[in-house]
């Protein structure tokens, strides 16, 4: 990679992950993407668990 070309694809086997700037930005970045989306999927899960309880005759929360 040349200085001043710029990424054609955010994917991580096309980052040059050996220029800092870039390491430090996208691992930051995949870090943040990856607490969000598991927090989402526990969210969800934990969401679809309740219902079905709840369907079974798990009882009413009110």
């Amino acid at each position: 990679m040349l200085h001043g070309e710029t990424i054609q694809s955010p994917l991580p086997m096309d980052i040059p992950w050996w220029m800092p700037d870039h390491f430090v930005f996208f691992g930051v970045l995949y870090a943040v993407l990856f607490v969000l989306f598991a927090g989402l999927g526990y969210v969800m899960v934990k969401s679809a668990s309740q219902a079905a309880q709840d369907c079974q005759g798990g009882g009413s929360h009110h």
